[in-house]
């Protein structure tokens, strides 16, 4: 029997099924609670000037605006591809956003341009050797833009016709592609059109195949690439668009193509070096990303690489994409590993380097050797050093703000407002920590919105860095391996130091108790 499929109300019924999956899976809640989701760029315009709303700040970065602005040079320079193989230091106290800075810029950058997060104690964590380690962080943030030319049909589909046999019933049909399954034969014929010309395809069964598995109804703008044959749903005809009263929020409304039917077009890849490197070095292929574990790279296959890549560059075939490999904690790295990083900086496929550090001077790891911010005075020259500062009071009040916003709670102004001098006194991380056992605590109590008792609560409940050394001081003899002993009476030299600060944070966390 001959007949003409409409999978519309089947295609719309399908997508209403995928709306009710994506606002119940719970992937996309778990990713909002991390440190620095709220963060959607640097928040700054074309002449780096900062950007606000009527809420705050449309990226959700607060404060910083000298650092803010410095990233934002090293955006436009990345962009114009002038700082290839150059370095950014963050340097500054903890919690003052130096991997926000990092994440805005990661945000800034697009999907198109690599970026690599790496903590430096990863590198003495993973089975590979601490080279091998960076050597793969280096490549897998220098990305390689690839463009082929590829023939395709677009257009919209105006009708597809599908005729089922049995058996050999009806002749041959010689002007059609068939198949036979259980039996069955299938053929049919695809009607594709655009505002000047169509026409009539023959279609098998795998094609059929295909469109239904697309399930590409009469209205769809389709894209069918000649050399794979994969079929590519662009979206529905704007014509189509009063076809029905109720159409899925999903739904892409596309103008219905120009000009001819087959025609050229440009395809962009970008990949990585690494992945081109696990690729040519594992006999599974492609497959092999997939596996995890990609295991130590001969230099000898890089260098093909690089040499293949290169005879590219020449060709007009790819070009380079530096990209950001940020090391967050950098001084956890050893002398072994800035000399490396020395040495790849002067490589001509060397990325953008970002590291962040909150020491002070500090020993190099491994030797007795002192330096700024635990890193080498000859990698120090070859740095752009950011410094960022501690946040103000009003500043500490927008995070915590923006945050109550990510989280989804509520909070009255005086909670906040304590929440802010918790913050002020103690740290932003803390204060931070504070406000989803808030929530809890109060949801537990039956109430929506958090209040100043609930904030007074899991203060009390869990305690911050000085009420901890506070209690470490005064129990220090009942704890494990103990170093200071509390049985002598402090006198003179460190005993009298460690004494005296202990008294200054008893001091400021009895004002803090006093003051909740």
């Amino acid at each position: 029997h001959s007949f003409i499929h409409s999978f519309i109300p089947l295609f719309t019924f399908s997508m209403s099924n995928d709306i009710v999956f994506q606002s119940t899976t719970t992937a996309a809640r778990l990713e909002r609670i991390g440190a620095h989701s709220h963060i959607r760029g640097l928040g700054l315009n074309e002449l780096l000037e900062t950007t606000t709303t009527t809420s705050g700040t449309a990226s959700n970065m607060i404060g910083q605006v000298a650092a803010r602005r410095a990233m934002g040079l090293v955006w436009k320079m990345i962009q114009k591809g002038k700082i290839g193989g150059r370095s950014v230091l963050l340097a500054g106290p903890p919690s003052t956003g130096k991997t926000a800075l990092a994440m805005g810029l990661a945000q800034e950058l697009g999907d198109d341009v690599p970026f690599v997060n790496l903590s430096a104690s990863q590198v003495f964590s993973l089975d590979l050797s601490k080279t091998e380690a960076l050597t793969q962080a280096v490549r897998r943030a220098m990305g390689v833009r690839i463009v082929e030319e590829t023939e395709i049909i677009q257009g919209e589909v105006v009708e597809i016709q599908i005729d089922s046999l049995l058996g050999n019933a009806g002749g041959g049909g010689a002007e059609k592609q068939k198949s036979t399954t259980g039996g069955l034969t299938k053929s049919g014929r695809l009607t594709l059109c655009t505002t000047e010309m169509e026409t009539i395809y023959d279609l098998g069964a795998k094609m059929i195949d295909m469109l239904r598995s697309e399930k590409v109804s009469a209205g769809d703008v389709i894209r069918i690439d000649k050399a794979s044959g994969k079929i590519s749903k662009l979206g529905r005809s704007f014509s189509r668009s009063r076809d029905y009263d109720a159409v899925s929020s999903t739904t892409k409304f596309v103008q219905t193509p120009e000009g001819e039917l087959q025609k050229r077009q440009e395809v962009v890849h970008t990949v990585s070096l690494h992945e081109i490197d696990v690729i040519n070095s594992r006999q599974q292929g492609f497959l092999a990303l997939f596996a995890g574990d990609t295991g130590e790279i001969s230099q000898e296959i890089r260098n093909q690489i690089d040499a293949k890549v290169a005879e590219w560059k020449e060709e007009g075939r790819a070009t380079l994409v530096p990209g950001v490999l940020f090391i967050d904690e950098v001084h956890m790295l050893d002398m072994e590993c800035f000399s490396f990083l020395n040495r790849a900086l002067e490589s001509e496929l060397a990325p953008v380097l970002v590291i962040a550090t909150n020491r002070g001077v500090a020993k190099i790891r491994g030797t007795d050797y002192t330096s700024p911010h635990g890193i080498p005075l000859d990698l120090l020259d070859r740095l752009m050093i950011i410094s960022t500062q501690p946040y103000a009071v009003d500043e500490l009040r927008q995070i915590l703000h923006v945050r109550c916003q990510e989280e989804e709670v509520t909070m009255e102004p005086t909670a906040l407002e304590l929440l802010t001098r918790i913050a002020s006194e103690t740290s932003l991380r803390y204060a931070i920590h504070l406000i989803v056992t808030a929530q809890l605590f109060a949801k537990k109590q039956g109430r929506e919105k958090i209040t100043m008792p609930d904030i007074e609560r899991c203060f009390a409940l869990f305690v911050d860095v000085q009420r901890s050394t506070k209690l470490l001081m005064k129990y220090q003899g009942q704890f494990m391996f103990n170093e200071l002993n509390v049985e002598e009476e402090p006198s003179t030299g460190k005993d009298s130091k460690t004494q005296s600060a202990t008294e200054s944070e008893e001091s400021k966390t009895e004002a803090m108790e006093e003051s909740s």
